[in-house]
């Protein structure tokens, strides 16, 4: 088993940034690709971005391509997702996902990940 717990999100303006941070624990974490997944009220859950285990690929959603980094600590245990320039249809609760990878591959889609936290809600004003 695998644990997640997301920390970061909260209410910011449009225009402004956040940082999201996903702790794991229970297994290796760096056997792990990870993914941060969001879904905003009356949507389905979207991909967001991906990150191999090294942390030497992603692969990010046009939506938030160049505003979004994802980033990883395989000595902390931990992925990150700095937003920037944050519009209101950012606005959701943003969960990250792991996903046991024999290669150094990212995931894009939902179905494939294991382990989900319990999301953390980002509201961008306008």
């Amino acid at each position: 088993q695998v644990q997640l717990v997301e920390s970061g999100g909260g209410l910011v303006q449009a225009g402004g940034s956040l940082s999201l941070s996903c702790a794991a624990s229970g297994r290796t974490f760096s056997n792990y690709a990870m993914g941060w997944f969001r879904q905003a009220p009356g949507n389905e859950r979207e991909f967001v971005v991906s990150i191999s285990r090294s942390g030497g690929r992603t692969f990010y959603a046009d939506s938030v391509k160049g505003r979004f980094t994802i980033s990883r600590d395989n000595a902390k245990n931990t992925v990150y997702l700095q937003m920037n320039n944050l519009k209101p249809d950012d606005t959701a609760v943003y969960y990250c996902a792991a996903v046991l990878a024999i290669g150094d591959y990212v995931w894009t889609g939902g179905y494939k990940y294991n382990y989900w936290g319990q999301g953390t809600q980002v509201t961008v004003s306008s």
